[in-house]
């Protein structure tokens, strides 16, 4: 197989310290590997080095006269906003304008419409971005794409969308993500960037991270059994050494020498443990006696103060110890929601059709990760917080600094400037504000946007552990039935309230289940529903998101314990799945 890239040695030393090193690796024409590693390990510094766009501090990378690389990076040029769809397109092709027919053919290619296509950049929606990044690498025909985090924003359509396009994509590739079902789905290896190495599997996401977790395991009883054994001789040896200095005994104190050398040597064939995550995500929010948090009636939701508005949210309330998620496609309204009610709180002004308690503490995630002041060192950048504690000693530097330590930002990085930060590092440091202030409601704004999979795993603990009340706005599932007793749906101009993630679910796509609870306080008791086959829509890609949400559901209903199974649920989501297999030709 006809090699593309290849590094030897590969070094890159960071303001911060050795970010990783001796990283040699092949990646080969046809290869499908997705990247993977805790925020701030440097996954997209190597993707950078490998675009060219960073130089490595030492060490080679050799790149094949048949390599065409495309970076696929996070975020669009900012000089862009102001630039249609099409013209960004256009812009990417600036240097070969006879090559301009190319981009109809590929706006169809990639599902996007003439009209949208019209559309400023700056008013897409997340997945909308995706799509003109991958188009803007595409008109170069490249064979090799670097792809950073594409599933970052991604509605469930969209992200249904991304892994077809990847399964169907003939070159190469190396995806960077957190959302494991997408690189388990679509990619055939594994790198885990850790301990500033480079772990490779032959296996997809899921199967080398459960390797990776019994290498671990192994280690760590090697490592064991090794340590017991230093610890005899060392024991010995010290032993030896007094009899010789009480008995002036040269013979014994020449053994204890010899032992102690030989100690020294097993310390520095030691089996190697991974030093893991730098940090445990955790969230310390404040319960209060109080009917209500937050209450919204009547409000009407703009994604702008002189836009038209997109739902008017009638009559709901948010509770202490409630954790409500709010459900929704890309571009229905719910992040406009959540920052319409913090600039209303954040500037203490009136917003007609919200009201909070007038003593709860209100804390804001925001997605773009904005909150933290771009030219503030990381210690001044967490102070707006620590003063909002109610403690005296968390308002201190040294709590701020002890915080930061414990969050894995070590001293020498206390002085860094937050425009320096990774976006992974950058929500860590914005959890760890909150958690300093200690809030009693958090509003949420895609929080898992910037989260490793166990910077997911640990804020779903986080939140069911949360004291206070919290809005959560989120396309992951797993997060959304780990934390949240409450679910808000906004579909087809209506923010609707349901009793049960299924259910929401089922009304975002669409469907109507048989015997499933109706929106609170929005269907009267009774109200016949109707059934799968006569609610599905039409769609095809409706269809496949429907079918792939099924699937995770029956796949997380398996995976709990079976007394904590839903055999009924399990029988419909089969017969369904059924159902849309017949539809979509798949059941061959």
């Amino acid at each position: 197989m006809t090699t593309l890239i290849s590094t030897n040695a590969l070094q890159l030393d960071a303001n911060h310290g050795l970010l990783f090193q001796d990283l040699s690796f092949t990646l080969s024409q046809g290869d499908r590997i997705g990247l993977v590693g805790h925020n701030g390990c440097g996954k997209s510094t190597l993707l950078g080095l490998l675009a060219g766009t960073r130089e490595a501090s030492a060490g080679l990378i050799h790149m094949a006269r048949a390599c065409r690389l495309q970076h696929v990076e996070q975020h669009l040029p900012p000089d862009m906003a102001e630039l249609s769809l099409y013209q960004a397109l256009q812009a990417a092709l600036a240097d070969a304008p006879e090559q301009q027919w190319r981009i109809d053919s590929l706006l169809e290619e990639l599902g996007i419409s003439g009209a949208t296509a019209q559309l400023p950049v700056k008013s897409l929606s997340g997945g909308q971005h995706t799509r003109l990044l991958l188009a803007r690498a595409l008109l170069h025909e490249p064979n090799v794409l670097l792809l950073d985090e594409p599933s970052n924003h991604l509605d469930l359509p969209s992200l249904l969308w991304l892994e077809q396009f990847l399964s169907r994509w003939r070159g190469a590739f190396i995806l960077v993500s957190h959302d494991q079902r997408l690189l388990d789905n679509a990619t055939r290896k594994t790198w885990v960037l850790r301990d500033r190495c480079l772990y490779s599997f032959d296996l997809a996401c899921g199967a080398a991270l459960s390797a990776l977790a019994e290498q671990d395991a192994a280690n760590a009883a090697r490592r064991s059994a090794e340590q017991k054994e230093i610890d005899r001789i060392e024991a010995s040896s010290h032993r030896l050494a007094i009899w010789g200095r009480t008995y002036d005994n040269e013979d014994l104190s020449r053994k204890a020498k010899t032992m102690q050398r030989r100690v020294e040597r097993l310390k520095e064939e030691q089996t190697f443990v991974s030093e893991g995550a730098p940090w445990t995500l955790s969230l310390r929010g404040k319960a209060m006696a109080a009917d209500q948090l937050l209450a919204l009636e009547g409000l009407p939701v703009r994604p702008a103060p002189a836009a038209p508005v997109l739902y008017e949210v009638e009559h709901l309330v948010i509770r202490p110890g409630e954790r409500v998620a709010l459900l929704g496609a890309n571009g229905s309204g719910k992040s406009s929601l959540l920052r319409q009610c913090w600039a209303a709180l954040n500037s203490q002004s009136e917003l007609a059709g919200m009201r909070c308690h007038p003593t709860a503490s209100i804390g804001y995630y925001d997605q773009n990760l904005q909150q933290l002041a771009d030219n503030a060192s990381l210690s001044d950048a967490l102070y707006p917080f620590a003063a909002q504690a109610e403690e005296v000693a968390a308002r201190s530097d040294a709590a701020r600094r002890q915080s930061l330590i414990a969050a894995g930002f070590p001293y020498s990085r206390h002085g860094q400037k937050v425009d320096t930060l990774s976006g992974g590092e950058r929500a860590r440091l914005l959890f760890l504000g909150l958690s300093l202030a200690s809030y009693h409601l958090l509003l949420l704004d895609e929080p898992t946007n910037h989260l490793d999979m166990e910077g997911k795993q640990q804020l779903a603990a986080a939140l069911q552990g949360f004291a206070g009340g919290c809005l959560l706005v989120s396309h992951d599932r797993d997060l959304i039935e780990q934390a949240c007793n409450r679910y808000w749906v906004v579909h087809e101009g209506r923010l609707e309230q349901w009793q049960d993630a299924e259910s929401a679910y089922r009304r975002l796509g669409g469907v109507s289940q048989p015997g499933s609870a109706s929106p609170a306080g929005m269907e009267a008791a009774g109200q016949g529903s109707r059934s799968a086959a006569q609610a599905m829509p039409d769609g095809e890609e409706q269809l496949l998101a429907r079918l792939y949400e099924l699937e995770q559901l029956l796949a997380a209903d398996l995976a709990r314990k079976p007394r904590h199974q839903k055999p009924s649920s399990q029988q419909q989501w089969r017969a369904e799945l059924n159902q849309l297999n017949r539809q979509l030709g798949l059941d061959a």
